[in-house]
């Protein structure tokens, strides 16, 4: 097993090639979608074209401790200032990606780290606003939208059968298959973070125990490693990054960390992989910035885990689209799901 590091050629075997990453720039006067990418920290909004070229790009920090309705103002803001756009006549359509879980039937949202919105009307609020009374809605998780996004205009491109994961302070995934973006029916199909890795493992917050995110996610990792020993240097940086750090310098235990988290991604990859029959795996979110360092042994470890053959011309990948895939993804959903309730 080997895998592309975004920006460099596919590994050979691959079943196609996908381009530098670099979306066609689209025409000067067509159609415009409408996206929002609501997280923890911010909300962002910004304008993208039928061929996925974001054209502009704003955001606001997320009031996370707020209560509803300050959270909604917010949002509202960054419509306000989307809509002052010169080119916001050309809009048709405005997709919604949302931390989550959200539940697309009713167009609802209930981010986990956002606590001032349980089982929120996302929709209908949205609906609300002046400028989206006349647009038709789309709402998905924010795994979904950069599933979505990858596919569209990313590493995942060229097949037709992928798995996209968000590896961050949580765990989050979405899926393609059979060439087509797999939501479910409430929006969360593909929610790996939440798929049970140690049956004997920690509680999670979600209720059940030893989820993949429990184990591989970006606080997992600076868990696991003060677990086995590790301390932190005089600045008393505890993080991930500094995990990561202390790991590119070579100590032994926060590589130990690194191998633990790969290990348990390689499993949740490979029984997906064994379950639903995939080409590749892309690997997004902050973590995985860590590189070779999550990579490697993530790579070594599929080996083991995709063992039956209809899995080993799995190709593993990381993403391509960084902090855009959000808002390219959330106009993606337009494409690709049916509206939401409004």
């Amino acid at each position: 097993m080997s895998y592309e590091m975004a920006g460099t050629a596919v590994t050979a075997g691959s079943p196609g090639s996908p381009s530098d990453g670099t979306p066609a720039p689209g025409p000067a006067d067509g159609p415009l979608i409408a996206a929002l990418d609501i997280g923890g920290t911010k909300i962002a909004g910004g304008l993208v074209d039928t061929r996925g070229t974001l054209h502009h790009r704003l955001q606001v920090p997320t009031p996370a401790d707020g209560d509803r309705d300050e959270l909604m103002t917010a949002v509202d803001h960054v419509l306000d200032d989307l809509a002052r756009h010169p080119a916001w006549h050309r809009v048709h359509a405005l997709g919604i990606g949302s931390a989550g879980p959200v539940d697309t039937t009713h167009g609802t949202v209930s981010p986990v780290n956002i606590p001032g919105w349980r089982a929120f009307p996302l929709i209908e609020e949205v609906s609300r606003h002046p400028a989206a009374r006349h647009l038709p809605l789309t709402l998905g998780g924010d795994a979904l939208a950069m599933t979505a996004a990858e596919h569209w205009q990313g590493a995942a491109r060229p097949y037709r059968n992928a798995l996209c994961l968000v590896v961050s302070t949580g765990v989050g995934a979405g899926l393609i298959l059979d060439g087509a973006l797999h939501t479910g029916t409430t929006g969360n199909a593909g929610h790996l973070g939440h798929i049970t890795i140690d049956y004997n493992g920690d509680p999670c917050p979600c209720g059940s125990r030893g989820c993949l995110e429990t184990l591989a996610s970006g606080t997992a990792i600076a868990r696991t490693a003060a677990r086995l020993g590790w301390r932190p240097g005089p600045d008393r940086d505890t993080s991930t990054t500094a995990v990561a750090r202390a790991a590119r310098a070579g100590d032994p235990t926060a590589l130990a960390a690194f191998d633990q988290a790969a290990r348990a991604l390689a499993a949740g990859i490979a029984a997906t992989a064994t379950l639903v029959e995939l080409d590749a795996a892309v690997i997004g979110g902050g973590v995985a910035q860590a590189g070779p360092l999550l990579l490697d042994p993530l790579a070594r470890h599929l080996t083991t885990y995709a063992a039956l053959p209809f899995t080993h011309h799995l190709t593993l990948h990381t993403a391509r689209l960084g902090t855009d895939a959000g808002l390219i993804g959330a106009a993606a959903l337009t494409r690709r799901t049916r509206p939401a309730p409004r």
